[in-house]
């Protein structure tokens, strides 16, 4: 008699991602080969206020122009330097953390609040947490939060996670809170000038969504939390390295020291220079960078760690970081060979088309999903509201869509789709800063993208419904 033979297991879709190096470098591939099949093309372009915006109506074919083989490598050096503001703030918030994590000040705070407030409450901690980062994604902004991201790492670990969970805490919540929220200068801000709108108008209902997306996000963590709690096996991060981020001794030995308390006070101060300078004198990449290097400086002077402590930290932590600052070079290249092969505006006029022949319904979904693929080309949220709404607005009106509606299904379009774009240097950054390759958190991430972009699309047939203005 033959024994029964054994089931096999077969790995879910989301769990045979390749390695990042090889799927961006397929994607690389891929959008070469592009260039030979769709015809080359371009909207007129008309300068608003410093920024390139789409003349509706003006696509025309141009000369081709495919991607050699050549090119094709070529586009990797060009990525890096399209890309090298957001690769030194990896440095630099890298080095910073590292000043941080030898001073024991993070760790020594992050072990006190759990001493505190007891192991018992860690769920209650991870929902608070993500509710926190997704505040600092709706009003702040994106990159401008990287700093923040070290700290939900060491908070992860110490609550029995990994740095899977530190990912979703803080890159996950600030996405969503970013990329939902209600007042986004960059896609609401953009959207509604160019549509003629009031400023961030029709706020309460994009708050709902971007609350449902929060609470979701906390859900989800939690439950992720749950589950290698019980098995620690079941840990997509578990071969992550995690030096530099365990706590080091039991809960109930940890103090604040004078010390820490000082460096504390110093990053808390250097955030609100961050801030006050966001907000008053509009800096960004380059301006970030430069606090988070005095801060680490100053960090380093106080902890009394003499000039070749400073370095070797410097060096360490430039190390540690600097798998994270290539992968958001290497992503960047293929934003560098979409404008090199002429083909972005040649997907946005034929997705427009498309929609043409939709009934209203249909229109406003398939509205957001083109969207959502034109961001995975443009995956500036910007730069995609300027040369895609300028079309969708007029068109969305001819469908009988209220602009609103349209600018809506655009932002759930840019929004959920960022959680999973391998394009968007922003996000790879900050998976870089908590040390999770792209593949990894894809992983973790696909099945929560699935539900919000159903919650999502629920609420934009509901605005449809009630002609959301």
């Amino acid at each position: 008699m033959r024994p029964p033979m054994k089931k096999t297991q077969t790995k879910k879709w989301y769990k045979r991602i390749p390695h990042a190096i090889t799927m961006l470098f397929g994607i690389i591939c891929l959008v070469s080969l592009m260039t030979y099949i769709l015809p080359a093309g371009l909207y007129e372009r008309i300068l608003v206020d410093g920024r390139q915006q789409v003349i509706p109506g003006s696509y025309h074919t141009v000369d081709a122009t495919p991607i050699g083989l050549l090119d094709l490598f070529r586009c990797i050096p060009l990525g890096f330097n399209a890309a090298s503001d957001i690769i030194f703030i990896i440095l630099a918030s890298g080095i910073m953390f590292g000043m941080m994590e030898k001073s024991k000040a993070v760790e020594n705070a992050v072990g006190t609040l759990i001493g505190k407030l007891g192991l018992k409450r860690k769920y209650l901690i991870v929902i608070i947490m993500t509710f926190v980062y997704g505040l600092l994604g709706v009003a702040v902004g994106y990159e401008n939060n990287i700093g923040m991201v070290p700290i939900a790492a060491v908070v992860s670990i110490a609550l029995g996670g990994d740095l899977i969970l530190a990912a979703g805490i803080s890159v996950g919540a600030m996405t969503i809170g970013f990329g939902l929220s209600p007042i986004n200068f960059y896609t609401v801000g953009t959207g509604h000038k160019l549509a003629e709108l009031p400023m961030f108008s029709g706020a309460y209902l994009r708050s709902f969504l971007c609350f449902l997306g929060l609470s979701l996000m906390a859900y989800y963590n939690v439950r992720y939390l749950k589950k290698i709690t019980l098995n620690p096996d079941a840990s997509i991060g578990k071969d992550l390295d995690t030096s530099g981020i365990k706590l080091s001794q039991p809960i109930q030995e940890y103090r604040i020291t004078k010390q820490n308390w000082l460096v504390i006070a110093i990053f808390l101060l250097g955030l609100g220079v961050v801030m006050y300078g966001i907000f008053n004198y509009h800096w960004f990449i380059k301006e970030l960078s430069a606090v988070f290097l005095m801060v680490a400086l100053a960090i380093g002077l106080v902890s009394r760690m003499n000039q070749e402590q400073i370095s070797k930290t410097v060096l360490e932590y430039v190390a540690k970081n600097a798998p994270g600052a290539f992968m958001v070079g290497f992503a960047t290249s293929i934003k560098v060979l979409m404008e090199m092969g002429q083909i972005s505006d040649t997907i946005s006029f034929h997705l427009s088309e498309v929609l043409r022949h939709l009934p209203l319904y249909g229109a406003a979904v398939g509205m957001s999903i083109s969207q959502t693929i034109i961001n995975f080309l443009i995956p500036s949220g910007s730069g995609q509201a300027l040369a895609t709404l300028p079309v969708m607005l007029p068109l969305g009106e001819v469908l009988g869509l209220t602009r609103q509606v349209t600018i809506l299904a655009f932002q759930i379009g840019d929004g959920v789709s960022n959680l999973v774009n391998p394009t968007l240097g922003g996000l790879i950054a900050m998976l870089s800063i908590c040390r999770v390759p792209i593949d990894k958190w894809l992983q973790y991430i696909f099945p929560m993208v699935g539900i919000l972009l159903i919650i999502a699309l629920s609420v934009l047939v509901f605005a449809v419904a009630i002609g959301y203005q």
